[in-house]
């Protein structure tokens, strides 16, 4: 395993991230793993190396909160030895408050998410996705006062517009409060969309970026190219926010990862990461793993250099399209 700071932070984290949104209650997502079946998991990212594990709030409606603060605690003799990171902006019921990015519902939100993980602190509290209705003063104070309290070491953001990131970055250092040290945005071989703008900002900032979605959801492994592997799948049957995201997936680019996965004699997933890993800033694709060997395939990953060529072939087939995963 490597270990690299988070952006410019002196913050260090494991270069795989085990994304702990699969494991909760199957009664939020049919694809959902119950804690029993994601404590050998989570034991093989430990076993790894991996250090590193990220959840939200919303993620099981709390349950995956409480399965991964379980679950660390019985791996890890110390909580120094991991780094936590959870999220906060969407819905937790259908109260008014209880919802965005208002100094009330994070103050709230942090105190609820710490009584779940059995924990007094996050390494990293990341705003999920941006509050249009909040002014960006109130939620950059209200994460400064989140630090200040030792609730949280570090904030982080997710997917939105860089001009959005910009200002929120620009009111932190206007007046003097924590600056967001990680952007977790959509970002793999099929959405590039990022390489834009939020991408070169981050890199001409400091920003660790902690992609989501390395592997597309699984187009990028082959397993929904087909109908044959979609039925064979609880996940790509049933998970419609993918078919949102990638259902007109190109299948040019999965082909390349495929033949580039042959001649190489590796599983397409350990060439789609590896290519997420040689991009400038990006510091640690956030995984999901639904078996023990697809932790593996991601730590194999660190280990394979693409050629210049090979990258060539992998992105030759990319198309712009429209932004995708703001919401």
């Amino acid at each position: 395993m490597e270990y690299v700071s988070l952006g410019s932070s002196g913050l260090k984290v494991s270069r795989i991230c085990l994304g702990m949104m699969t494991y909760g209650s199957p009664e939020w997502r049919d694809w959902t793993l119950d804690e029993a079946s994601a404590k050998p998991i989570v034991r093989q990212a430990v076993e790894q190396g991996v250090i590193f594990f990220d959840t939200a709030d919303m993620y099981s409606r709390g349950v995956s909160e409480e399965v991964t603060g379980r679950l660390l605690r019985s791996f890890f003799p110390a909580r120094e030895d991991y780094v936590l990171t959870t999220k906060v902006s969407f819905p937790m019921s259908d109260g008014p408050n209880d919802r965005g990015l208002s100094r009330k519902h994070i103050m709230d939100s942090i105190d609820a998410s710490l009584r779940r993980l059995g924990t007094d602190h996050v390494d990293l509290y990341q705003i999920h996705r941006w509050d249009p209705e909040t002014p960006i003063e109130e939620t950059m104070e209200a994460m400064a006062d989140v630090v200040r309290a030792g609730k949280a070491r570090y904030i982080g953001a997710s997917s939105m517009y860089a001009w959005q990131f910009a200002k929120a970055q620009f009111t932190a250092r206007l007046h003097g409060w924590p600056r967001f040290v990680s952007m977790q945005n959509h970002y793999n071989l099929l959405y590039r969309e990022e390489e834009r703008e939020m991408n070169p900002f981050c890199l001409d900032q400091g920003v660790g970026l902690l992609p989501w979605s390395p592997l597309a959801r699984g187009w990028l492994t082959g397993g929904r190219s087909t109908e044959e592997s979609r039925q064979a799948s609880v996940r790509a049957g049933s998970d419609d926010y993918a078919h949102r995201l990638y259902g007109e997936a190109n299948l040019e680019i999965v082909d390349a990862v495929n033949r580039i996965a042959a001649n190489r004699g590796v599983p397409a997933a350990q060439v789609a990461l590896a290519w997420l890993l040689s991009k400038p800033g990006v510091v640690a694709p956030v995984i999901g793993a639904t078996k023990p060997r697809y932790v593996d395939d991601a730590v194999a990953a660190l280990e394979l250099d693409l050629t210049g060529e090979e990258i060539a072939e992998l992105e030759a087939g990319y198309r712009p399209q429209p932004v995708r995963g703001h919401q």
